[in-house]
């Protein structure tokens, strides 16, 4: 099942005992394209904080209310490590919080992924030998740097191999997969055009510090895409459409 990331926006996340909050935002790999966390904005029980939640503690999502529930309690995502979710994430605070859920760790250059409901064990010392390895390797470790943020990345401007054409307008989603497979980017500014969707293995790189996404196809190859329907990512009416 795919949606758009914005269509996801404001969905309710419920934790075993009770409401925690709103969707606000997601981060993702921009490696993998896998989705790291889910940004929820808390209510008043817990100060309006913005607290990460790792889409392995998702259960089955409840299409029809936009509620996420998740396998952790108000407690503790209320005792969890405090992490500003406006400042560059650091590997430590993402060691600290996956200790403190018993979230999975996985390989590779992202610290964890995100599907899986297995936990894993840490024994003691294990968990800070981890947090030296990497501060050790990464001299600088003071944030991850590929977890991006999709509000932040939305904007960027769309370079094909032969000029702009384009802006990111949303990221197309697997829920079952949680991975971004998709940029829906608006051509409108440039070419009088429409949205279109491009899958994520034509990005050939992402130029940060210049707000650009450099695609390998080109302008023409971009205008012939089908334009994007947006009826095909509309949430089902009734259980039945599920």
């Amino acid at each position: 099942m795919q949606h758009t990331i914005h269509n996801l926006l404001g969905f309710k996340m419920a934790a075993t005992d009770g409401e925690i909050g709103e969707v606000k935002e997601f981060y993702f790999d921009d490696e993998t394209w896998d989705i790291r966390y889910l940004i929820v904005e808390t209510g008043n029980w817990f100060s309006n904080k913005k607290v990460l939640i790792a889409p392995q503690a998702l259960l089955v999502p409840d299409w029809l209310n936009k509620n996420f529930p998740v396998n952790l309690t108000k407690e503790q995502i209320k005792n969890s490590p405090d992490i500003d979710t406006d400042q560059p994430i650091s590997h430590r605070q993402e060691i600290e919080m996956y200790g403190h859920y018993a979230w999975e760790r996985y390989g590779g250059n992202a610290f964890y992924a995100g599907s899986s409901a297995a936990v894993m064990n840490l024994p003691p010392g294990v968990e800070e030998e981890i947090i030296k390895e990497n501060d050790a390797v990464d001299s600088h470790a003071n944030e991850d740097p590929h977890l991006r943020s999709s509000q932040r990345v939305s904007g960027y401007h769309i370079h094909a191999t032969d000029g702009d054409i384009g802006h990111v307008k949303d990221f197309i989603l697997d829920i079952k997969t949680w991975k971004i497979t998709d940029l829906l980017i608006d051509t409108h500014n440039w070419i009088g055009g429409h949205k279109v969707i491009i899958p994520v293995r034509h990005v050939k790189e992402i130029e940060w510090a210049n707000f650009k996404v450099l695609l390998d196809v080109s302008k023409e190859y971009i205008k012939e895409c089908a334009p994007f329907n947006e009826n095909s990512f509309v949430f089902p009416q009734n259980i039945f459409e599920l």
